[in-house]
């Protein structure tokens, strides 16, 4: 019976030794471990030892059979790799450094609206800065002047993850962060994509794309706020526009005002984009509350700031004439094709 065993696993070695593709690998395999296997039969055949050669010839046949699977897996992997190695030398060699021939596609217009806007406050010194779509629940909230269960935060149906993380609300997410970076006096924008739990309809998504500003100086008033505004307006829309400058709150700004654009959509008679009002809030703005400025690193009592919120998700539906907010988020190329091509 040793005799057998030993046979056999000489004969294993020498077929195993001969596969080079996966296919025969698992032919081995079926032909000694299967159900009706050569290593699968010797164990059935202990039946037949008498007793005292049963435990010591079936300790030799465990063996046999453990060596087995660990080779057979071996032979696998190195197979597996060889093949890949393979593919990897026989595919088509492509010189990246060759320009491109032809180009097909379209920019979003979120992304046009995105890269206008950038550089007319590029243009007026401003810095462009990016930020992460998830943040922490002090950048979000508590380094703007909404504590824990502030009724504000009731506003923003948040998307909270399960690590305590959360989907930015807003791009004033970032205003702690830009402030500790660059210190007073500063300019910057940064553009990013914002997620709320919203109720979606013509005007409302819950994802979307602002544009945050701030300036921070001293003797900075309203007034430098409604310039650059009324200045990037009409830069993007290429004549004057109407805008309103109303009352609002938000706990990071004192006082807080919402800029609101004449709806060019239906020149201010009334449609579902404006929600038949005329008017279609575009701006969340103020004067940064001097609790903010303090957590930012900066002295409310020598400096003083503005910051707005821009939507240029909305200021897209503006400019091209975009009735539903949703067709931007839809992926329908019938919409896209209408913009730039690249």
């Amino acid at each position: 019976m040793k005799e057998k065993i030993e046979a056999l696993k000489l004969k294993f070695e020498e077929e195993l030794s001969g596969a080079r593709e996966s296919q025969l690998a698992e032919q081995i395999r079926v032909a000694y471990l299967g159900k009706k296997g050569s290593i699968t039969e010797l164990l059935k055949l202990l039946q037949n030892v008498p007793n005292e050669e049963k435990k010591e010839l079936g300790q030799h046949i465990n063996q046999l059979k453990k060596y087995a699977e660990e080779s057979i897996a071996e032979r696998l992997e190195a197979i597996k790799k060889a093949e890949t190695e393979r593919l990897i030398t026989s595919a088509k060699k492509y010189d990246v450094t060759l320009p491109l021939t032809e180009l097909s596609g379209s920019y979003s217009p979120i992304t046009l609206v995105q890269r206008e806007v950038e550089e007319i406050f590029a243009s007026m010194g401003f810095a462009i800065e990016d930020f992460s779509e998830i943040v922490n629940d002090y950048e979000c909230f508590e380094s703007l002047n909404i504590p824990k269960n502030h009724p504000a935060r009731d506003m923003h149906d948040t998307y909270y993850l399960d690590n305590g993380q959360l989907l930015k609300t807003h791009t004033s997410a970032a205003q702690n962060y830009i402030m500790r970076k660059y210190g007073p006096p500063l300019r910057a924008i940064f553009p990013g994509r914002c997620f709320r739990n919203e109720s979606i309809d013509a005007s409302h998504e819950n994802t979307f794309f602002q544009l945050e500003g701030i300036m921070i100086d001293k003797n900075i008033s309203i007034s430098n706020l409604i310039y650059f505004m009324k200045a990037m307006l009409s830069e993007v829309f290429e004549r004057d526009v109407n805008v309103r400058l109303r009352p609002g709150f938000f706990p990071f700004v004192e006082p807080g005002f919402e800029l609101d654009i004449n709806c060019l959509i239906c020149g201010g008679e009334g449609c579902p984009s404006c929600k038949n009002s005329g008017w279609l809030e575009l701006c969340p703005c103020g004067m940064i509350h001097p609790r903010v400025l303090e957590m930012g690193g900066i002295d409310p009592e020598e400096y003083t700031g503005f910051a707005f919120g821009l939507g240029l998700t909305r200021l897209a539906m503006m400019k091209y004439g975009v009735k539903d907010i949703r067709d931007f988020n839809s992926g329908s190329l019938k919409v896209l094709s209408q913009f730039k091509h690249i």
